[in-house]
């Protein structure tokens, strides 16, 4: 069985993040999905199988932390598209079924992939008692977000802030769901709008270096600081990436490139 290593949101290899891609002819027991994920160690690791034609949707698809499943997953997302177009197991604009609803991917001429995500609500909340000092800088303000990614958004004074946090994880997993989105505003001519980092350690994900599903939540914050739907965000992470993000109402589109880095067999079937 075909196992693949993609880096997503880079364009060069050993950046950007790394997710696992296997191609099935159908979804096996959880277990063995969550054992490969398990075994991967990536972030995510996205499992696909082709669906009927004629339907809604092209693929399904479903995300594996090593230590559990999510709802959506952005980088694993343009992993698969990245594979499906490099060995033309599909052209143009795929469409996948996923827990969190219809998501689709087009590949354009120059090779990036656009992904069509659902736009995060983002609800002001009062800055949580404990917040400031699990990460260890000052808060600017804190916003919830939709259910399907969960997590809490924070706005810290500046890019220097998010890009020096080293932040006590155990404590942190207490403020969110799934985890906790830093950001501030890029400073003057970075090339980008806005910088992020993003931990997880409630799905076992400490830090991820570039997590396409929190842009669903960025766009939205930072388009409307400003003034701008089409905004290019840097998430500071070791491996680093840039997301370009284009906000459309109840969708946001993310573009981004990708390149495989490891392409093998696994040897364990289910």
């Amino acid at each position: 069985m075909r196992i693949r290593i993609v880096d997503a949101f880079t364009d060069r290899p050993f950046a950007g993040n790394p997710a696992g891609v296997l191609l099935l002819d159908a979804f096996p027991a959880d277990a063995w999905l969550q054992d490969v994920a398990r075994e991967v160690n990536h972030a995510e690791t996205a499992f696909a199988h082709p669906l009927p034609p004629g339907g809604d949707a092209d693929w399904a698809l479903r995300w594996f932390t090593p230590a559990t499943e999510v709802d959506m997953c952005g980088h694993a997302t343009l992993a698969t598209a990245h594979v499906l177009h490099s060995t033309g197991a599909a052209t143009g604009t795929v469409r996948f079924a996923a827990r969190c609803g219809i998501l689709t991917a087009t590949a354009a001429e120059d090779g990036t992939i656009t992904l069509d995500f659902p736009t995060s609500e983002l609800v002001e909340e009062p800055v949580p008692a404990g917040l400031a000092e699990a990460l260890g800088a000052p808060v600017r303000s804190v916003h919830g977000t939709s259910a399907h990614i969960g997590d809490l958004l924070v706005e810290l004074s500046d890019e220097a802030a998010v890009r020096g946090l080293a932040p006590d994880l155990r404590a942190l997993g207490r403020h969110s769901g799934r985890g906790i989105i830093t950001t501030a505003a890029a400073g003057p001519d970075t090339g980008y709008d806005y910088v992020s980092r993003c931990f997880f350690p409630n799905v076992g994900v400490d830090e991820d270096p570039v997590t396409g599903s929190a842009h669903t939540a960025l766009a939205p914050f930072w388009s409307a600081r400003l003034g701008r739907a089409e905004l290019t965000g840097l998430q500071a992470s070791a491996r680093s990436g840039l997301v370009r993000t284009a906000l459309h109402g109840e969708r946001t589109l993310l573009t981004g490139r990708a390149v495989t880095v490891i392409d093998g067999e696994l040897l364990t079937a289910p």
